[in-house]
């Protein structure tokens, strides 16, 4: 992929907009942890109209994740989560499936790395996996259906009008 300087400018402001909108769910204390609905997921759409997002996402996801409790263990496993997500949905074909990629991968991996933080490798490892990615992938649902979705709707129209 090429980056012009309008790309890696774009990936700027999406990377510090998804560090600004993280510290607002942080604020809430919804930014970390097993419950959590981080307003900046409703971004992780964005690749399905700009590739070029999926990198402006990482990066977000990066800095955003020096404040978790988690430590550098989610600077790893969370920004692979959301580069996975958002390289996924850069090649999805309508906006409904578009979504779907942050659900999963968050999901999968962020309830892994909880579950392994609270249960570590045991036998407690499997019910905390399934609970912890049940949470956290229902409060990515909420943040790329109810939030991404409309987000996609308006970006749509406006990529047009441009």
């Amino acid at each position: 992929m090429h980056f012009d300087t309008k790309k890696l400018t774009r990936c700027a402001l999406i990377a510090a907009i998804y560090v600004a909108l993280t510290m607002l769910s942080n604020a809430l204390n919804l930014a970390y942890g097993p419950i959590q609905l981080r307003f900046s997921e409703a971004m992780t759409v964005l690749p399905f109209l700009m590739p070029e997002a999926s990198w402006g996402l990482f990066i977000g996801c990066v800095l955003s994740n020096i404040l978790s409790p988690y430590g550098p263990l989610d600077m790893i496993v969370g920004s692979a989560a959301t580069l996975l997500a958002a390289l996924l949905t850069a090649r999805c074909r309508n906006k409904w499936t578009a979504a779907l990629p942050p659900v999963l991968c968050n999901a999968i991996l962020i309830g892994a790395l909880i579950a392994w933080e609270e249960a570590g490798v045991g036998s407690g490892f499997p019910p905390a996996f399934f609970y912890n990615a049940l949470t956290v992938g229902l409060g990515e649902a909420v943040a790329c259906y109810v939030l991404g979705i409309p987000l996609l709707g308006v970006m749509q129209k406006h990529l047009k009008l441009n």
